[in-house]
């Protein structure tokens, strides 16, 4: 039998008694850990795909140790230039050894119920809201009307409403005073 299982952002193939070197764990040394991500089991005679992962399923492992990897050397060099340049990098990793692998009746994590609405407290706001989207369009209609003419229309207007100043204002300036 064998899974396939995430275990700390990555997948891994695992099987009953296996070894596994994975990114660093937060557990203590000797701590068992499941981990219920499991996206394929395989029994020997029946091959189940999750979508994304199988409900129910989980793998237990036990923490073996803590330690790093091997020693990654990084060595760069220009030749002819007098440049060199050499970085190493050792991975801290967690060996495990896989104890069990679960086809059903795993824990599943508890999750929070939504909440429910509210009715009374929405029926009020919904009215004010279709109240201001009825005078807010025309407004916009005015403006619209002012944006589409020229300045010397925008100026007739102004003359009309009684503005003062018009001859030094610029469009935009007429727009403004119009929609005050």
């Amino acid at each position: 039998m064998y899974a396939i299982v995430e275990i700390a952002g990555q997948q891994f193939k695992v099987a009953k008694d296996q070894k596994l070197f994975v990114h660093r764990l937060a557990d203590k040394e000797g701590a068992k850990v499941s981990f219920d991500q499991v996206y394929l089991l395989d029994d020997g005679q029946k091959v189940t795909v999750g979508a994304p992962a199988i409900n129910g399923a989980s793998v237990e492992a036990k923490v073996i140790s803590h330690l790093k990897g091997d020693k990654v050397i990084v060595f760069k060099k220009k030749r002819r230039k007098g440049y060199r340049v050499k970085n190493g990098h050792r991975q801290a990793l967690t060996e495990l050894v896989i104890e069990k692998i679960q086809a059903t009746g795993a824990k599943a994590k508890k999750e929070a119920a939504p909440a429910k609405p509210k009715e009374e407290p929405k029926a009020a706001p919904v009215a004010k809201k279709v109240a201001s989207k009825k005078a807010a369009p025309k407004a916009k209609a005015e403006q619209k009307d002012f944006a589409s003419m020229t300045v010397a229309q925008l100026k007739e207007e102004a003359k009309a409403k009684g503005i003062e100043g018009i001859s030094a204002m610029k469009k935009a300036d007429l727009i403004a005073a119009l929609t005050k």
